[in-house]
């Protein structure tokens, strides 16, 4: 079933047991439904043994008896990866099922009965005496894949698991099965018996670091987040990055106007920008986009709001010194805690992990004036994910409907003409469209700015002279005089010369 904000809030969530990773909860649509059979699957290294010791900590927190039994792996693996995460064992049993030294002696080598015939009852006796005995409500079981090799038949191995659903069944137990998918061939016996499957992906791009990513297959009974989520493993445990949906943070909103600290600025933008609306800058490098996006969180934070930058293209440390050479010192607002850059670093941040950033910015720090710079940095710089323009559409409407204001950065190619290229067309996702071009004028290279569309109200249609200096940025008279501006090479009005491109 698929996720649905409003059902959710009336769901009954004190019945659903907590998986204990953050996020997790949330896709899961509150957690776990007590007593069930669960799968999760996933190719070596995805995660799922991660997972499965945090869900086990988390009962022990709540005061819960568990047992982790695993089949490939020794105790003192599993100890060696809590300590990686600073994690603690004490409180989780741990059972062993693996063979055993004197398995390799030439008596112990099955000549009349197969191995399965002996092994698999022999490892199902201790499993099922230990929990008699632990009468745990959390179990995990790592791994299927040799519980699927004792069977030795894909009869015998669905009649096991179904054993074991209703042997838990009976003794009030949440079961965690873990399938590494290291079979010959991915079958579906396990799937159609548990009562929700999740499976973890790991992808390698061509550069960077790997994308990791979760979906729920299926959960019965119950609604969920539907969709991939992308997910990230620290020391500490994986973070899973629930997919945003805008439509679940929906409210009503008034469209307040927010000044620039710049007069003509704001003369030309109609009275500024509005709150809940999206404002692209866009121009060729050099233009002043970033520039005149800073200007807007300078002035926020001026009137003692918070503002987030999140920067591509640039460090934060030739950022904060290109403002100051402009009397715009980004120090005292940083250091107060009023405007928050934070410099991404694509090759290592899923798109997921970005607009959780976002996000926290906004729930946790209040912040009203949101700058991304840039679009290209952004979109260019993950070319393995297709859906990205989605999910930028996805992340404007939900910052709109917080009452945020977001601003946007993209380059153009090219430096002046009518050429002038945009690899990134995030235009029409905008609610405003500021242009910032070069033009030759008398021997110099000038600058100009202009508003290409606005639907939060009326705005100027007129082309300003626009100029950065070591007192800030101005912006100045209509260009009345000349026509041709867009072009880069303009003319006088009164000159019988065309211009050209």
């Amino acid at each position: 079933m698929k996720f649905d904000g409003a059902a959710r809030a009336a769901m009954q969530e004190e019945s659903l047991m907590k998986v204990g990773v953050p996020g997790l909860d949330d896709v899961l649509g509150g957690g776990l439904t007590s007593n069930r059979l669960y799968l999760i699957e996933g190719t070596p290294g995805a995660g799922k043994t991660t997972i499965a010791l945090q869900f086990l900590i988390e009962g022990v927190k709540r005061g819960e008896s568990v047992l982790y039994v695993t089949l490939s792996e020794t105790a003192q693996e599993l100890h060696g990866v809590a300590q990686s995460h600073g994690w603690d064992l004490s409180g989780i049993d741990v059972r062993e099922m693996l063979p055993s030294e004197a398995a390799l002696e030439p008596d112990e080598q099955y000549t009349m009965f197969h191995p399965s015939e002996v092994e698999l009852s022999e490892t199902t006796l201790k499993i099922l005496s230990d929990v008699d005995v632990i009468k745990p409500s959390r179990v995990v079981f790592d791994s299927l894949s040799e519980l699927r090799l004792l069977a030795g038949s894909s009869l015998r191995y669905r009649r096991q698991i179904l054993a074991l659903k209703q042997f838990f069944a009976g003794r009030q137990c949440t079961v965690l099965l873990l399938d590494d998918m290291t079979a010959m061939k991915h079958d579906l016996q396990v799937q159609s018996i548990a009562h929700a499957v999740l499976r973890l992906e790991q992808i390698n791009s061509d550069y960077g670091t790997a994308r990791r990513r979760l979906v729920v297959s299926k959960y019965r009974g119950h609604q969920f987040r539907g969709g991939y989520h992308d997910y990230r493993i620290d020391r500490g445990g994986l973070r899973v990055f629930p997919r945003l949906v805008a439509a679940e943070h929906a409210g009503a909103l008034d469209q307040v106007r927010i000044p620039s600290g710049l007069p003509a600025l704001d003369a030309l933008l109609g009275g500024g920008i509005e709150r809940g609306t999206s404002t692209l800058f866009v121009g060729a490098p050099g233009t002043g986009k970033s520039t005149v996006a800073v200007q807007f969180a300078i002035a926020a934070a001026k009137r003692g709001e918070c503002a987030a930058l999140f920067i591509f293209d640039e460090s934060i440390h030739t950022l904060r010194t290109r403002c100051q050479s402009m009397g715009m010192d980004l120090s005292p607002h940083i250091d107060s805690g009023h405007i928050m850059v934070r410099q991404v670093d694509p090759a290592e941040l899923s798109p997921g992990e970005f607009v959780h950033l976002i996000r926290l910015a906004v729930t946790q720090s209040h912040a009203t004036v949101v700058v991304i710079d840039s679009l290209n940095g952004y979109l260019n710089a993950m070319p393995d994910e297709r859906f990205l323009i989605a999910q930028l559409h996805e992340l404007l409407s939900y910052l709109g409907q917080a009452g945020v204001a977001t601003l946007l950065v993209g380059a153009q190619h090219g430096l002046i003409g009518t050429q002038m290229q945009t690899p990134v067309d995030a235009s029409y996702l905008a609610d405003a469209v500021v242009l910032l071009r070069y033009f030759e004028l008398e021997g110099e290279v000038r600058q100009a700015i202009s508003v290409l569309k606005k639907r939060g109200g009326t705005h100027e249609r007129t082309i300003r002279d626009f100029s950065m200096g070591a007192d800030g940025l101005h912006v100045g008279e209509p260009l009345r005089h000349f026509r041709g501006i867009l072009t880069g090479l303009p003319v006088p009005i009164d000159s019988p010369q065309r211009s050209t491109s």
